[in-house]
């Protein structure tokens, strides 16, 4: 498939503006595919949002960085009616949601009702002021990042709203050597030596037509009972170990079983394969779930964590 190639082609060109994030990379890939929203949770300096501008200008897709602040209004996302003294009548002016990718930069330091303006747009790919309801572009995503939720001045997201989001990606530090290479990377740019620049023949109607290709990767119908068997195994902790039968406070939905569909299948297109393998499914299976589950008191107070839940839940899940 030629747009398969051309996929490959942009995550080539992104490894030469972003070192030591292929993790990353594939992630945003795979939410640009699948048509999903992804949310990104690190320390700052780690590549966030150097990553999602590069990925927008890879694609020419129209790109809007919206910085989260506690004193943020939810017109300032959706727009609003202003009033034009010229012709005295209210006229609509589109807020920063009305473009294809928008970047919602440390999204959890903005207060709940502004976290919430997202939800209609997230879901329905539409936004509503004023009682009128205005469809947003057919490409539309949100790449979310946030910090730590330790860290001061940040609001937790609610659970409706983390649903919303195909993947929930946790970025670490680079290692040694990628660091190295990224202090090189700065002086090169620092004295104008670096020159590399992602250009690629992608545009916003390529992309839809890859995400249709996406849709045609064939699954196995084992495969699927699997998924399913991953995404019960989550509501069912005791089935795996009776110690931790109090840890979880709800598993997750249907809709996370839908969502390990669509991303193991879009995994398979940058891996340049028509066809899903159980490697796949497994790969991403924790940036699907670690934002699905809820877990209990007793499970913070053990020291167990989502991702802990998820590696058991995949070992003991058959794979076929």
């Amino acid at each position: 498939m030629q747009t398969q190639q051309t996929f490959l082609q942009l995550r080539s060109h992104l490894e030469k503006t972003i070192v030591g994030q292929s993790h990353l990379l594939d992630r945003l890939l795979i939410g640009v595919l699948s048509g999903g929203h992804v949310l990104l949770e690190g320390l700052p300096g780690l590549a966030k949002t150097t990553a999602v501008t590069a990925l927008a200008s890879g694609i020419h897709a129209s790109f809007q960085r919206i910085q989260f602040t506690p004193d943020l209004m939810p017109g300032d996302l959706t727009g609003s009616d202003i009033f034009d003294p010229k012709d005295s009548a209210f006229h609509f002016v589109a807020g920063p949601l009305f473009h294809e990718l928008v970047l919602a930069d440390e999204i959890n330091r903005a207060p709940p009702k502004v976290q919430s303006a997202l939800l209609e747009a997230m879901q329905e790919h539409q936004v509503t002021v004023g009682g009128v309801t205005r469809p947003l572009p057919d490409l539309f995503m949100v790449l979310a990042t946030q910090n730590p939720l330790e860290q001061s001045g940040t609001y937790p997201l609610p659970e409706a709203q983390l649903d919303r989001f195909l993947l929930h990606v946790v970025l670490d530090y680079p290692t040694p050597e990628d660091e190295l290479l990224i202090l090189k990377r700065d002086r090169q740019h620092h004295f104008g030596t670096d020159h590399d620049e992602v250009d690629t023949p992608l545009k916003p109607e390529t992309v839809l037509t890859a995400r249709r290709e996406v849709a045609e990767i064939h699954v196995e119908e084992v495969l699927e009972k699997y998924i399913v068997q991953l995404i019960g195994a989550t509501r069912h902790l005791s089935d795996i170990d009776e110690q931790w039968a109090d840890y979880l406070r709800a598993g997750a939905s249907p809709r996370a079983s839908i969502a390990l569909l669509r991303a193991s299948s879009a995994l398979a297109y940058i891996r340049g394969r028509d066809y899903v393998i159980p490697e796949d499914i497994v790969e991403i299976a924790p940036d699907v779930l670690r934002h699905r589950i809820s877990l209990a008191h007793g499970a913070r107070v053990a020291g167990i964590t989502a991702d802990s839940i998820i590696a058991r839940i995949i070992a003991e899940v058959p794979v076929p």
